[in-house]
């Protein structure tokens, strides 16, 4: 069971080539499934699991107070082991066909309003050193293109054409897309340029000490800024990709403009942000209607 294991996420990594973070997450619930096989039934081989015994585990999680999404991830990791298994001719039936996810309660993606982020961008003082022309540009290349954050930790000298005011981006799966920004945002660039230091020339984004940017460190910066202006709970990189996403729709933006922008493989991952513009319609019919 531990070399089909292994197969199946060397097959993810190397063929599907999906990111290293999804790659864990599978790897690890792989793990916790076995672990629960090994300790509640003593199982070690893939003839003695049928649904009634996955049922058991999801019961279990369920038990445990685990979120309906997280269980849904590690069904998902399930169904896609067991194709897996299927075409490998590990298995010859598949038991996930007899197993149901969890019903989820729909989360509207976190925002931050525009007034706010007119006030961080316009007011709040980052400094005109290097360090500071850095922190503003994260922000703002994040709210500007509503890039990732490993998309933004990874971008290249190379990949940014100042001239055509555009930057390509390696998305999940290895995708490639062009996302156009604007002469504003391009001024920020280059300000940013003429005074970091030298060091890790290859990235746009470098540390106090010339090296690459990690995430942890453009996480806390980004938390720290939001701070300032917003009360929200959650204060990350991804709230900005919420927001330039939302504010984008809010605009008139087309949905399917958006999911190009935002790297989405399918529509259905992007009319999540239609909700929030119905709820701000609702609340505008509600305050402005007489009969409301």
């Amino acid at each position: 069971m531990i070399a089909s294991r292994d197969n199946f996420i060397n097959y993810l990594q190397y063929e599907k080539r999906f990111s290293a973070h999804t790659v864990l997450a599978y790897s690890t619930d792989l793990t916790q499934f076995y672990d629960y096989l090994e300790s509640a039934y003593k199982v070690k081989d893939f003839s003695e699991i049928n649904h009634l015994l996955i049922r058991s585990w999801i019961v279990q999680m369920m038990q445990g107070k685990m979120s309906s999404r997280s269980i849904n991830r590690k069904i998902t990791t399930l169904k896609t082991f067991y194709k897996f298994l299927l075409r490998q001719g590990i298995v010859t039936e598949n038991p996930m066909l007899k197993i149901q996810s969890p019903k989820t309660s729909k989360r509207l993606p976190v925002f931050v309003e525009k007034a706010q982020m007119d006030t961080l961008l316009d007011h709040v003082e980052f400094g005109e050193d290097a360090e500071g022309l850095r922190n503003k540009l994260i922000i703002e290349l994040f709210y500007a293109t509503g890039m990732r954050l490993s998309e933004l930790t990874g971008l290249r000298l190379k990949d940014v054409d100042l001239h055509a005011g555009q930057l390509k981006v390696l998305g999940k799966r290895n995708k490639e897309r062009i996302i156009p920004f604007s002469s504003e945002l391009k001024g920020k660039i280059e300000a940013y340029l003429e005074v970091r230091k030298s060091g890790s020339d290859d990235y746009l984004l470098l540390t106090a000490s010339g090296k690459k940017m990690y995430e942890k460190l453009v996480y806390t910066i980004v938390k720290q800024y939001l701070s300032l202006v917003t009360t929200i709970e959650k204060k990350s990189p991804h709230v900005l990709r919420h927001t330039f996403a939302t504010h984008m729709l809010n605009n008139g933006a087309d949905l399917n403009a958006i999911k190009e922008l935002l790297g989405h493989a399918n529509l259905s991952a992007t009319q999540v942000y239609t909700h929030n513009t119905v709820e701000k319609l609702k609340n505008i019919h509600k305050q402005a209607h007489p009969k409301a």
